[in-house]
C-alpha cells in the first residue's frame, strides 16, 4: 500500500537530533515558554523574513489571536475564500466578526482577487488570504485593494510553509500571518502547534500577552486573554525540522513536476501553478468527476488518497444560516477534488506507480 502520507517515515529521519533536544529539555526541567520556544521563534521569523514570531497552540489559535489582537468589533466583516478549510472561518466567527465569502479562482484554488472589491462594505476591516494547498496567493491586486480601502491583510499560511511570492515568503506578505504545525504539515510537530508572524511590534506584543492569559507579567492581566502557547518539546522538534524544510519542499516540487508532466489521463484535471517557487505542495490536488469511483479504484490498486475537502463551509451544519447560498465554483471544487500522495519520503517506485495507475483509470 502506498500511503497518502507516511508520518513515521517522515519523522524517523530526524530521530537522533530530536531525541537529543528532548533530552536537553528533560535535563532542564523547563517545559513552557523557555529557551526552546524562544530559539524556534527567532529561527522561524528569520526564515519567514519577519521581525516577530509568537508561538501558540494551533493554527486556528494563530488566526484567532490575530483577530483578537486587532480588536475588531462585533459584526465587523472579514473577507475570506469560500473554499478554505473551516478553521479560517471559525477564527472569524469566534471573535463575533462576520465572514464574507468570496469564490476562488478555479485554476489556482485561491481567492479570486477580481471578486473581492464588490464584497467590500463600510464594515469591512480585513481580507484573509489563504495560501491553499501550499500555493501562494497572487498578492498584487490584493495589496492595492487593501491600501485603497485601508484594510488589514491576514494570511492563513497553515499549508504554505516556505512558499514564495514576489521574492518574499508567505507569512511576510500581509500585516500578520497564522501558521499551523499540525503533524501532517510541511513543517509538522508531534502534536498541535502554531505561530503568528508579523512586522508589527505593537501587535506582536499584544498577541503574546493575549495568548498568555492576557498577561505580560505574571499575575498582572491587561487583556481578557486565553491560554495558547507552543510548548518546549514541540518547539524543539520544529526547530530541528526547520533546517530541512527547504530540502523537503524541493522534493515535493520535483514530485509535483513529475506528476504534471506524466499524468496524461484526459479525465484528470491537474493543478495549475503560477511559478515553481510559489507552491510548496502541501497536497497535490486533482479533480475528477466520478470521485468516489476513482477513490475506490485507487484503493484497490493499493494507493491511498484523501479529500480536501468533501463539504463546502456554506453547506456545513455549523453554518446552517448559509446552507441556501450558492457558490458554484466552490461547490464544483468540493465535489471533484481529491488529493494523491506527495511527500519528501516517497520512493521513485511509488511516484511512478501513482502515475501509472492514474493513467490507467477509465
Amino acid at each position: 500500500m502506498i500511503k497518502f502520507l507516511d508520518l513515521y517515515k517522515v519523522n524517523q529521519r530526524f530521530r537522533p537530533e530530536i531525541e537529543d533536544r528532548i533530552k536537553r529539555i528533560l535535563d532542564s526541567g523547563y517545559y513552557i515558554l523557555g529557551n526552546e520556544c524562544k530559539t524556534f521563534e527567532k529561527n522561524f521569523s528569520k526564515y519567514i523574513g519577519t521581525k516577530y514570531c509568537i508561538g501558540c497552540a494551533s493554527g486556528l489559535d494563530a488566526l484567532n489571536l490575530i483577530i483578537k489582537g486587532y480588536g475588531f468589533k462585533q459584526d465587523d466583516e472579514i473577507i475570506a475564500p469560500a473554499n478554505t478549510y473551516i478553521a479560517s472561518i471559525l477564527a472569524i466567527s469566534e471573535n463575533m466578526c462576520k465572514p464574507v465569502l468570496v469564490e476562488p479562482d478555479i485554476n489556482s484554488y485561491n481567492i479570486d482577487s477580481n471578486l473581492i472589491e464588490k464584497k467590500i462594505s463600510k464594515k469591512t476591516k480585513a481580507i484573509m488570504v489563504v495560501h491553499l494547498y501550499g500555493q501562494a496567493v497572487q498578492m498584487n491586486e490584493i495589496w492595492e485593494i487593501a491600501k485603497k480601502y485601508n484594510l488589514k491583510i491576514i494570511e492563513d499560511s497553515a499549508q504554505a510553509h516556505g512558499a514564495y511570492y514576489a521574492n518574499k515568503r508567505t507569512g511576510n506578505l500581509g500585516d500578520a500571518a497564522g501558521f499551523s504545525f499540525y503533524p501532517s504539515k510541511n513543517l509538522g510537530a508531534f502534536g498541535d502547534g502554531g505561530c503568528i508572524t508579523t512586522n508589527d511590534k505593537e501587535l506582536a506584543n499584544k498577541i503574546r500577552a493575549i495568548a498568555n492569559y492576557g498577561s505580560e507579567y505574571k499575575y498582572y492581566h491587561i487583556y481578557k486573554g486565553i491560554n495558547s502557547r507552543l510548548d518546549e518539546i514541540q518547539s524543539a522538534i520544529l526547530d530541528v525540522k526547520l533546517k530541512y524544510l527547504d530540502i523537503d519542499n524541493t522534493k515535493r516540487r520535483e514530485i509535483s513536476k513529475f506528476y504534471r508532466d506524466n499524468i496524461k489521463n484526459p479525465k484528470i484535471i491537474l493543478p495549475k501553478i503560477n511559478n515553481e517557487l510559489s507552491h510548496v505542495w502541501h497536497i497535490f490536488p486533482i479533480r475528477v468527476r466520478n470521485r468516489n469511483k476513482f477513490r475506490n479504484y485507487m484503493e484497490k490498486k493499493g494507493i491511498q488518497t484523501n479529500i480536501h475537502y468533501p463539504i463546502a463551509i456554506h453547506k456545513q451544519s455549523a453554518y446552517s444560516e448559509w446552507n441556501s447560498l450558492s457558490y458554484p465554483v466552490t461547490e464544483k471544487i468540493h465535489d471533484q477534488i481529491i488529493s494523491i500522495p506527495i511527500s519528501p519520503v516517497m520512493s521513485d517506485f511509488e511516484i511512478h506507480k501513482v502515475v501509472e495507475v492514474i493513467n490507467e483509470w477509465r
